[in-house]
């Protein structure tokens, strides 16, 4: 590819509003996220909007390197219909929220879900991350939640932005991979998983209930929302007494704690598994 790079300016309008996405209220504002590097990318050239099959990606600012090096994704966000700028590595680093941009930078339309639209769908698991404010806990509980086989995440209103750029990295696609609701408040996200037959599970350091007992218990198998709390204190009371159980992660070495991305990992995979055992939510019974 031997085009030369069409923005050169940072002071393009089409920069200067890709730019501004890095702010939250600008993100509101617009309903625009940016997804940076080619895994986000690729995943945002692929996703449409399950309503009416909207392209999620709606233009793309890309290097002439790396437009050569992606050249695939390039293509594919072409044919979802995305406008593609080529520009200079200047351009991108003056868009990009990371120290080391990759020289591809998405800008992409808001693609939470509706709660009510995840409680319709009966999801057998789901992750409802309660006071989380560390932008890149949220995006790795996402992915946790997304690899264990989660249908469905709940950020309650008092949690970080899920469009936050250092989230939505450390998601690494997975954002584009399940549903994703956000503001719901914790007693209103509880309430309504239990009255769609969901058990209610939150996950604590102190929780009188040992992860391996439930296990051993068989308690696990049906369908199943682990709430996780605060990096730093955790859940409070109000929000454990809640649950129908508060599970602490048996630490067996002399480790203190376990950090949120961690203990969700942990906990997630526990319920997948014991969903997929003879009996469990998720069995297959042959006909």
């Amino acid at each position: 590819m031997s085009a030369a790079p069409e923005l050169i300016s940072p002071r393009s309008a089409r920069v200067s509003a890709a730019r501004r996405l890095a702010k939250r209220n600008f993100r509101g504002k617009d309903r625009l996220f940016l997804a940076e590097g080619p895994q986000a990318v690729r995943e945002a050239a692929a996703h449409r909007a399950p309503a009416d099959g909207t392209p999620t990606l709606v233009e793309l600012f890309a290097t002439v390197d790396a437009a050569e090096r992606y050249a695939d994704i390039v293509g594919e966000a072409r044919a979802a219909g995305a406008r593609v700028h080529l520009t200079d590595e200047t351009v991108i680093a003056d868009i990009s929220t990371t120290v080391t941009p990759q020289g591809l930078v998405g800008i992409c339309r808001f693609l939470d879900t509706p709660f009510e639209e995840i409680l319709a769908a009966r999801p057998k698991l789901v992750a409802v991350l309660a006071h989380v404010r560390d932008p890149g806990n949220a995006g790795t509980v996402l992915r946790c939640a997304d690899a264990a086989g989660a249908e469905a995440v709940v950020l309650t209103d008092a949690s970080v932005d899920l469009y936050n750029p250092k989230a939505v990295r450390a998601s690494v696609g997975s954002l584009f991979h399940l549903p994703v609701a956000v503001g719901v408040p914790v007693e209103q996200a509880v309430a309504g998983l239990k009255d769609a037959g969901v058990r209610i599970l939150a996950a604590d350091g102190a929780g009188q209930d040992d992860l391996d007992d439930e296990l051993d218990k068989g308690t696990m198998g049906g369908p199943t929302a682990w709430v996780f709390g605060n990096e730093a204190w955790g859940l409070p009371e109000e929000t454990r007494a809640l649950a129908d159980a508060v599970v602490r992660v048996p630490i067996h070495g002399k480790a203190e704690s376990l950090n949120l991305a961690t203990a969700a990992a942990v906990c997630l995979y526990a319920s997948a598994r014991a969903q997929r055992a003879f009996g469990g939510c998720r069995t297959v019974t042959p006909s």
